[in-house]
């Protein structure tokens, strides 16, 4: 999926973005249910002041995330007003990606970069394309032999979607009915896909 077209994607105030990336030497980022949890908390903890996550997938050697990028006015709350959202955004993502390594590197007695440069993403600018990102993450783990079930994949936003909580998702964005459409589309969606999977097997 990655092509060299979305290396320079810009970043942008109020956009939709899927950023993914792999480790440098395509072997695992995550060999315990404790760099999984890390990871997700120096994601909170660098990127959640300036972006909305709307999706996100972890799997053995790469991720996926569907984040929006906050207005420019809440961004300016942290006084950096004179850099653009591509840069703010791309500097907290640096940030994440090297607090991670540094710790899995300590733990794992690993040496060197972790992570593949530069970090990928594309600009989701339709609702269809919004809808088949959000397929494409929560199918991730079914696609790649992980699991036999992408529902039960402990280390995706499934399920969180599926819980009716406005503090988890954020739903209001663009009056809600695209986010909503989305989601009832890519469940419908799965489920067709596990049917199709269990008759081929018959």
């Amino acid at each position: 999926m990655a092509q060299k077209k979305h290396y320079n994607e810009k970043l942008d105030y109020g956009s939709f973005y899927h950023i993914y990336n792999r480790s440098i030497d395509r072997q695992l980022l995550f060999k315990s249910e404790e760099n999984y949890l890390f990871f997700l908390n120096q994601y909170n903890k660098y990127l959640t002041p300036f972006v909305d996550t709307y999706a996100y997938c972890l799997l053995g050697n790469h991720f996926h995330l569907l984040i929006r990028i906050k207005e420019e006015n809440p961004l300016n709350v942290f006084d950096i007003k004179e850099k653009s959202a591509h840069d703010i955004i791309a500097h907290q993502l640096q940030k994440f990606f090297q607090s991670y390594a540094m710790a899995f590197n300590k733990q794992h007695k690993r040496i060197g970069s972790l992570f593949q440069k530069p970090f990928k993403r594309t600009w989701v600018d339709k609702e269809d394309y919004l809808i088949k990102i959000i397929h494409y993450i929560h199918f991730n783990p079914q696609k790649h032999g992980l699991i036999d079930d992408f529902r039960n994949w402990k280390w995706s936003s499934y399920k969180r979607m599926l819980i009716d909580k406005p503090t988890l998702k954020k739903r209001k964005l663009l009056n809600g009915l695209v986010i909503k459409k989305a989601i009832l589309n890519f469940i419908t969606y799965g489920l067709e896909l596990l049917t199709f999977k269990k008759l081929a097997t018959l």
